[in-house]
C-alpha cells in the first residue's frame, strides 16, 4: 500500500528530526538546530558503515562548530544510555505480554525491566552526588582486591560527566520527552510498515514494540555492512513470537530496513552537502577522540 509506505518514511524522518531536538538539548543548545539535524543524520548514515563511524564523526562536526569535544562526547553516551534502559524497558513489557512467552520468562522480563529502570536512577542520584559513588569504589577497592586491579575508576569519572546534564531539571526533562517523541515514530513506522503488507490476524502495536526494541538491540554490535542480517533476524523472531508466519516476518523486516535505509541514506547526504562537508573529512578521527570511548547501544 503506497500511502503506509509514505507514512513510514515519514515516521522515519520524524524520527531524526525527534533525535536531532533531544541531541541539541544535550549540547546545552550550542549548536543552531539545523547544524545539530544534518550533523545527528550524517551519524545515522554512516552507521550503517562497518565500525559504525556514525558517532566520531557527529562528535566532531559539533567540536567542528565549537561545541567542547568531550561534551560533544559525552551527549553521545547520555543518548545510548537512556535508550538502552526505554529499550529494556518496552522489550520487557512486549514480552511479559505476548501470548507465546512462557510465564517465568513473562515475570523475569518484568523483573528485568523494572532492575533498568532502578540501574538508571541509582546512576543519576551517583551522577548528582559523585562522592557518594566515590565512596563506594573507595570501599569495594579496599575490601575486594580484583576490583582495584579493574580500570573502573576512570570508567566511573566518564559515566558520571555523561550523566550530569540530567542532574539538571529543564535538560532531563528535555530529554526524557523527546526520547519518548522519537521511539514513538520509530514504533510507528514499524506500524505503518505491517499495514503496508497488509498484515492481520496478530497485535501490530505490540510487535511493533516488540520487533523494533530487538532490531535495536540486534543493530547495536556492528557485525555486517548496514547491519544486513541481524535486522531482519530480529524482525523475524518478533513476529514469530507473536504468531506471524515466517514468509510475513521476514518481509517486514526487509521493508522496514529498506526504508530506514532510504531515509537515513537520503538526509544523510542532504546533511553533507548542507554542511558543506566530505566522507572523508567526517569520518576522519581527530586527536581528542582517542581519548574518549562511547560504547555502541541501542538506537533506532
Amino acid at each position: 500500500d503506497p500511502f503506509w509506505i509514505a507514512v513510514c518514511l515519514l515516521m522515519v524522518a520524524l524520527g531524526l528530526w525527534a533525535r536531532a531536538v533531544r541531541w541539541q538539548g544535550l549540547l546545552g543548545w550550542r549548536l543552531s538546530f539545523a547544524r545539530t539535524f544534518h550533523a545527528s543524520n550524517i551519524m545515522f548514515m554512516l552507521n550503517f558503515l562497518p565500525l559504525r563511524l556514525g558517532e566520531v564523526a557527529r562528535t566532531a562536526l559539533a567540536a567542528r562548530y565549537g561545541v567542547p569535544f568531550m561534551t560533544a562526547a559525552t551527549s553521545v553516551l547520555v543518548e545510548r544510555l537512556i535508550d538502552t534502559v526505554f529499550v529494556i524497558i518496552v522489550l520487557s513489557f512486549a514480552l511479559a505480554r505476548a501470548p507465546q512467552t512462557p510465564e517465568l520468562a513473562s515475570q523475569a522480563a518484568a523483573l528485568f525491566g523494572i532492575g533498568a529502570f532502578v540501574g538508571f536512577a541509582v546512576l543519576i542520584f551517583f551522577a548528582r552526588f559523585p562522592s557518594s559513588a566515590h565512596r563506594l569504589l573507595d570501599w569495594g577497592e579496599s575490601h575486594i582486591p580484583v576490583v582495584k586491579r579493574l580500570p573502573l575508576r576512570r570508567f566511573l569519572n566518564d559515566v558520571l560527566v555523561g550523566l550530569e546534564p540530567l542532574t539538571h531539571w529543564r535538560r532531563a526533562l528535555h530529554v526524557i520527552v523527546w526520547s519518548l517523541i522519537a521511539w514513538f515514530f520509530s514504533f510507528a513506522g514499524y506500524y505503518a510498515a505491517q499495514r503496508s503488507l497488509q498484515i492481520q490476524d496478530i497485535d501490530l502495536i505490540l510487535n511493533a514494540l516488540l520487533s523494533v526494541s530487538l532490531i535495536a538491540f540486534s543493530i547495536a554490535i556492528p557485525v555486517t555492512i548496514a547491519s544486513i542480517g541481524p535486522f531482519q533476524a530480529a524482525a523475524l523472531a518478533g513476529g514469530v513470537a507473536l504468531g506471524m508466519s515466517e514468509t510475513d516476518a521476514l518481509s517486514l523486516g526487509v521493508l522496514y530496513h529498506v526504508m530506514t535505509f532510504i531515509g537515513y541514506s537520503s538526509l544523510g547526504v542532504i546533511g553533507l552537502i548542507a554542511l558543506g562537508v566530505s566522507l572523508g573529512e567526517v569520518t576522519r578521527r581527530p586527536p581528542s577522540a582517542e581519548a574518549v570511548s562511547v560504547t555502541q547501544t541501542p538506537s533506532s
